[in-house]
């Protein structure tokens, strides 16, 4: 009775470690905040969003590696790995996913842009055009 017990209090404490790491949450900013930042060369933003997505309007100045990319192109980032980093897709929750990838590979220094370029654009902040 004893190691049923005990079983199902570590099975009761694994579930819950695991719950807390699924739901941990990664700090946001806010678009204005994040251009501020971006215009004056303090945070590198990375926009994960799809090709033809970011082929209407993008973020000038980001870096393009789409969510399903980041892990095989994890190396092209290790220069930025102390950097502020601002993780952006189109609402913000693939950018969150991303901000977690990078955060579970040891950069320190991570945000997720607070409702995504749909918030960028709804604050009036400047886009361009095309790839």
């Amino acid at each position: 009775m004893k190691v049923l017990h005990d079983f199902k209090l570590a099975l009761i404490t694994l579930l819950s470690l695991l719950i807390m790491a699924c739901s941990s949450s990664v700090p946001t900013i806010t678009p204005k905040q994040a251009a501020e930042l971006l215009n004056n060369k303090q945070v590198v933003m990375i926009d994960v969003r799809e090709q033809d997505e970011r082929n209407e309007h993008r973020i000038q100045g980001t870096i393009f590696i789409p969510l399903g990319q980041l892990e095989d192109r994890m190396s092209e980032l290790v220069q930025y790995k102390d950097s502020a980093i601002v993780m952006q897709c189109r609402s913000g929750r693939r950018s969150d996913v991303a901000a977690k990838t990078l955060i579970k590979a040891g950069f320190t220094n991570v945000v997720n842009l607070e409702g995504g370029i749909l918030a960028w654009d709804e604050q009036g902040l400047a886009t361009v055009k095309g790839p």
